[in-house]
């Protein structure tokens, strides 16, 4: 009777630890849908891998077609904020049911870092959160990490012809990733990196409360202006200080392949690049392309440049 009876038990208790881990999937859900309701306001659009639109919104900002495979881990739940609390409860609640956390603005990054990780995650898609104001009299801009920074240099240029902003020359990058990592483009020679330039932050922390500079300290306002994106906290929005530029500016670009003597020229600008005026800068992108001569595989070196004036200020500069 003894045995018969502990039997039972055991077997009770394997039921029980059977249903338990057959639930898991639907009851961690619940919870953490119930978690992410009680903590924001208003309600949450969250994707989980049976709702329909789930695959599109993953591969919409995935740049990089390695981790666009069936075999790259996939998010629990992909969340695209609306409101900063939506960010506030994606924080508390991955921390209370030990998921991690990913964000995502841009999706530029070409090694995964914001959709993709070997552990179970879920992702904060800050897509939505563009909003961006422009206070041309001050020089100013808010802009929330979403947007991107073409979206950014045309609300600039709508509001003023003589400010810019020293970011990248991508304009599909998302301003939360870029200026996280420090944000370098065509301005540099002149203004620096675009995390130069941040004088105050939004930011959601661990505990889930939203702070500024002041509340979140010298240090920590330090290390988001280059110390890369979600490494301290989930950035919301970056105050900048936009920079003067003319009304007019002249660009330009020229190729020359290997057989056309490329090397020489790289070479070349190796030496006298960094001894260019503030106001131009000259950057090379090198390719593998068809040869026009042999029409085969060669090396193609692109010379880029923009110039903070007009072009018959520029002419004298390159004759030299």
């Amino acid at each position: 009777m003894k045995t018969s009876s502990i039997a039972l038990l055991v077997m009770f208790h394997t039921i029980l630890s059977l249903s338990a881990t057959f639930a898991t999937p639907t009851s961690f859900h619940e919870n953490f849908l119930q978690c992410l309701s009680l903590h924001s306001d208003p309600s949450i659009p969250i994707y989980s891998p049976n709702s329909s639109s789930y695959e599109s919104i993953l591969q919409f900002s995935v740049r990089n077609l390695r981790f666009s495979t069936p075999t790259t881990p996939k998010p629990e739940l992909i969340i695209t904020a609306l409101h900063e609390s939506h960010v506030q409860a994606a924080v508390v609640c991955s921390r209370k049911y030990r998921l991690h956390l990913r964000t995502r603005s841009g999706g530029h990054d070409y090694e995964g870092l914001s959709y993709a990780t070997d552990i179970p995650f879920v992702i904060v898609d800050l897509l939505n959160l563009q909003s961006i104001s422009v206070d041309a009299k001050k020089g100013t801009a808010w802009v929330q990490a979403g947007a991107t920074i073409g979206q950014l240099y045309h609300n600039i240029a709508v509001k003023s012809r003589t400010y810019g902003f020293p970011a990248g020359i991508c304009p599909t990058v998302g301003v939360g990733g870029h200026l996280s990592g420090g944000g370098y483009g065509t301005l540099l020679r002149k203004y620096g990196l675009a995390a130069d330039h941040i004088v105050d932050a939004r930011l959601v922390n661990v505990d889930g409360k939203i702070l500024d500079r002041k509340s979140m300290g010298e240090d920590l306002f330090w290390a988001i202006r280059g110390g890369g994106g979600a490494s301290f906290g989930v950035v919301l929005s970056y105050k900048i200080n936009l920079v003067h530029v003319p009304p007019v500016v002249t660009v330009f670009s020229f190729n020359k392949n290997l057989e056309e003597g490329a090397t020489a020229l790289v070479e070349r600008w190796q030496y006298v690049a960094d001894k260019l005026p503030q106001d131009l800068v000259i950057r090379i992108v090198i390719n593998v392309v068809n040869s026009t001569q042999r029409g085969e595989r060669t090396v193609q070196t692109s010379f880029q440049a923009l110039f903070l004036g007009r072009v018959d200020k520029l002419i004298p500069i390159m004759e030299q």
